[in-house]
């Protein structure tokens, strides 16, 4: 048996003794007993418990590994994720205020990826346990919208029909305004009978739309998602915030940043989560490499009433960024790209003229190397807000506003 005690949380929710050994859901300041495996403490019990530590409001906690940190209090929580923002910009020599993290409530998340496996009986499906390929049931979680939840059956039954005894379905469900948008990945080759079957299922689900590894395999209604004063139908699969609250932050932060800008870049724009919002206000140019979210994009333009011109354009700004030259008329940009960051187009954006750029990133290490790189240029960092749209988990988005110095 070893005992440690906790110094420090991990960026995966780990507690991290000297050593380093990690311990699963273990917090700084606890001591920990168990047995050593190399770097990990299996099986650990916590001796000395933190005040920080809480009851895990979800009765799946032990099991599931869809949320690693139900087991801290919130206050906890956003102290450590406002924490990992402010030591990813100190790598970079950057010193800011941060407030505390807007964060989604429970029961909030709108779009969830559920794996569905089929059992003897039917179909299990839920979550996967930790650091498993197993199956958990998830009846009564408290991080999915209600009407996921109750989309259970459903993703069950579409493991009956679809998938095979030996592979697992992905399927990701959306909540939209006007019902259920179902995205299913991994099931079996469509045919007639089956095409047959889903379209029996989506009526007595009353389900909006269901793809079928990527095509669209019946459509009852347009799945909307409603963007300011617009109404968007994206494609399936399509990215999307994740909640209704962090998209609103996100996008309160945005038009804040830009406000009073007449002419807007918006750069891998998807469907038009800024870009439709800033329309009321600005004129946009919107750059997306995907084909399928700029035409979702420009189809909800064109039916809202009220917004300014948008224009678009399909690019990979990776191997094709912006050029200074073309973002010359711009008063404003908002740049949010993966979790990869956007080096190449920062670099040029780095050699541009553009007053203000609000940048969005779900990743404090690339956030705050490309934040760095504009310091360089000549850009005064203004503020940085952390929002927490994926509560109990060790996610971390951030919006910060860049202008131009003279």
């Amino acid at each position: 048996m070893t005992t440690v005690t906790i110094k420090r949380l991990g960026h995966l929710g780990d507690g991290i003794a000297d050593g380093p050994i990690y311990v699963p859901g273990a917090l700084p300041g606890e001591v920990v007993s168990g047995r050593l495996d190399g770097e990990q403490l299996r099986d650990p019990k916590i001796d000395t418990p933190s005040e920080n530590r809480v009851k895990p409001p979800c009765p799946h906690a032990k099991s599931c590994g869809g949320c690693q940190l139900q087991h801290a209090s919130d206050a906890f929580v956003a102290d450590w994720k406002r924490n990992v923002a402010r030591q990813a910009l100190a790598s970079q020599g950057i010193a800011v205020d941060l407030a505390d993290p807007i964060t989604s409530p429970p029961k909030s998340r709108r779009r969830a990826t559920f794996s569905v496996r089929r059992t003897k009986k039917g179909a299990l499906a839920g979550f996967h346990m930790k650091a498993s390929d197993t199956i958990i049931a998830v009846p009564n979680c408290q991080l999915v919208h209600p009407d996921l939840a109750a989309a259970l059956p459903m993703v069950e039954a579409l493991g009956v029909l679809g998938a095979s005894r030996k592979a697992e379905l992905s399927v990701l469900v959306t909540r939209t305004e006007t019902g259920l948008d179902v995205s299913v990945t991994g099931g079996k080759e469509m045919d007639v009978e089956l095409h047959q079957a889903l379209s029996d299922l989506a009526r007595e689900y009353d389900l909006a739309r269901i793809a079928w590894d990527g095509e669209i395999a019946l459509q009852r209604r347009n799945p909307v998602l409603r963007l300011g004063p617009a109404d968007l139908t994206p494609p399936p699969g399509a990215f999307l915030q994740a909640t209704q609250e962090g998209e609103a932050a996100l996008i309160g932060a945005v038009k804040q940043a830009l406000n009073g800008a007449k002419r807007v870049a918006d750069l891998f724009a998807g469907c038009g989560t800024f870009a439709l919002p800033l329309a009321q206000d600005a004129m946009v140019h919107a750059v997306e490499g995907d084909r399928d979210m700029i035409n979702a994009l420009d189809h909800a333009w064109r039916n809202a009433e009220g917004l300014k011109r948008i224009t678009h354009e399909v690019r990979d700004l990776f191997r094709n960024p912006l050029q200074p030259e073309e973002l010359a008329k711009c008063d404003g940009v908002v740049f949010d790209p993966p979790r990869a960051g956007a080096a190449a187009q920062v670099a040029e954006l780095a050699q541009s003229k553009i007053p203000r750029i609000a940048h969005v990133s779900c990743n404090p290490a690339t956030f705050a190397r490309d934040t760095a790189t504009l310091i360089r240029a000549g850009y005064d960092l203004e503020w940085v807000r952390v929002v927490d749209q994926f509560r109990w988990s060790t996610h971390v988005e951030l919006v910060a506003l860049l202008r131009r110095n003279n």
